[in-house]
């Protein structure tokens, strides 16, 4: 049943709200009109997925399971409780429900990429690159689906296929990645000598710090190299040694020629795996701001580690790449001296690091990039998760452990405890969805074991 059309005003109030990103107060007004319809199920749907999204999994559940069980003919709730699931790391449960969904409708796109994400977390990879194809036989303009299958190509190693359905990502799925600029895009097709091309920032820090290696590459074609990024890179990127120009977001441009997002560099330099730029370091540590670090740390009695543990909140993948707090309680049992690398530091994280008394935080001392990476040179060993300071440490050449989920970002592959893209680093994997345990009883047995150049 549809709500009556006296409450169709609150209706369309409560989906604004809901689109615009005001889950709390749609909540409030979903749950105002569930009152009078309690057995509409397209409201117990939107509602659902509104508490998921606010991490009120319990409820949300609760309210997705009684809508299928109203209208078990409807394939939204189905296909949102699938990707609820996933976001607890339910893989399996999560394929079901999207089964589901492509039982009641043969043609929904996005279930089967979801289908095929589902499955590539159970490592199903042969099943999810089906999937993804038939979505694109499907809709052959499904920039979701090349994207998905771009990303999984790229795990699997498969370069050159991945990098050009990478491009994908242009075509209305994550569009926001990148902008329209009246000069030709250069994806490498053709010569740069004489002319002028700007390289700018798309997705995360981290991307940027780890395909900036590409410009000395693209200046020994005898391009002129134009860097645009956020304030907050603007002085670690100009200690690459390079002659290109380094702009910050928002100010003026020179003239340029071309436009090259950066991720894009891997596909227009014809990036395979033996041709990945790994010559480390390619960024490098202010001296001075180093020198000052050194005389704030003090003489060094015992191993520094410079520690990351999570990301930022909103990130699309947090939930699968930050570790909980608590699972890191076997390192404080360490006679090792912690120094917190990351700024984002949760609430409930920072209270219980004030009771660790060799756990050291400086999120009002890191302005910057550059000011994080002089603190890393000061570090014996610096403990990651896949953030941008894993990526800073990788440039900088310092030695640095990713911590990494069961199912890796495409850039870290599979099987492997090394990766091409930073000699200095190692990667702790997940034996098994979710079990960050068995990393860190790891990472705890290697510091054991492990002689570090000052003494214990």
């Amino acid at each position: 049943m549809s709500p009556k059309n006296n409450s169709n005003e609150l209706l369309q109030q409560a989906s604004g709200l809901y689109q615009s990103g005001q889950l709390a107060e749609a909540a409030r007004l979903y749950k105002k009109l569930l009152k009078r319809f309690p057995t509409d199920p397209d409201l117990l749907t939107d509602l659902g997925t509104i508490l998921l999204r606010m991490g009120n999994t319990e409820e949300g559940f609760k309210l997705l399971e009684r809508s299928k069980k109203i209208a078990p003919h409807k394939p939204q709730a189905f296909f949102n409780y699938a990707v609820g699931l996933q976001k607890l790391n339910r893989f399996a449960e999560a394929l079901a429900n999207y089964d589901r969904v492509i039982v009641l409708d043969p043609h929904d796109v996005e279930a089967y990429s979801g289908r095929g994400n589902a499955l590539e977390h159970l490592k199903r990879f042969d099943e999810a690159m089906a999937t993804y194809d038939r979505a694109i036989a499907i809709n052959p303009d499904s920039a979701e689906a090349y994207w998905n299958k771009a990303l999984l190509n790229l795990l699997l190693g498969n370069f050159e296929e991945g990098w050009k359905l990478y491009e994908w990502r242009r075509n209305g799925f994550h569009q926001d990645f990148v902008r329209n600029h009246p000069q030709p895009l250069w994806l490498g097709e053709h010569s740069l000598a004489g002319k002028t091309l700007l390289i700018y920032a798309e997705q995360g820090l981290g991307d940027f710090i780890q395909f900036c290696r590409y410009i000395p590459r693209l200046e020994a074609s005898r391009a002129r190299v134009v860097l645009e990024m956020p304030a907050s890179l603007v002085p670690l990127i100009s200690t690459l040694k390079a002659h290109c120009t380094v702009i910050e977001q928002g100010k003026p441009l020179p003239a340029y020629d071309f436009h090259c997002p950066v991720l894009s560099l891997p596909l227009a330099c014809k990036t395979s795996m033996q041709s990945i730029p790994a010559e480390i370091p390619y960024l490098y540590a202010d001296p001075d701001k180093q020198s000052k670090w050194h005389l704030r740390l003090g003489n060094q009695t015992v191993p520094r580690v410079g520690l990351v543990w999570s990301g930022a909140e909103n990130h699309r993948n947090d939930h699968n790449r930050s570790i909980p707090f608590e699972f890191l309680e076997p390192l404080w049992q360490l006679p090792i001296e912690f120094h917190v690398l990351q700024k984002e530091i949760r609430p409930h994280d920072f209270a219980r690091l004030t009771k660790i008394e060799q756990v050291h935080t400086h999120r009002e001392e890191l302005l910057d990039f550059s000011d994080t990476a002089a603190l890393v040179q000061e570090m014996n060993l610096v403990i990651s998760v896949d953030t941008s300071v894993m990526h800073l440490a990788g440039a900088l050449g310092q030695t640095v452990w990713m911590l990494l989920p069961y199912m890796p970002d495409y850039r870290w592959m599979l099987d492997r405890s090394d990766t091409p893209w930073y000699p200095t680093a190692t990667l702790f994997r997940q034996p098994a969805i979710g079990d960050w345990a068995s990393v860190i009883s790891e990472i705890v047995e290697r510091l054991r074991a492990m002689t570090f150049e000052t003494a214990l």
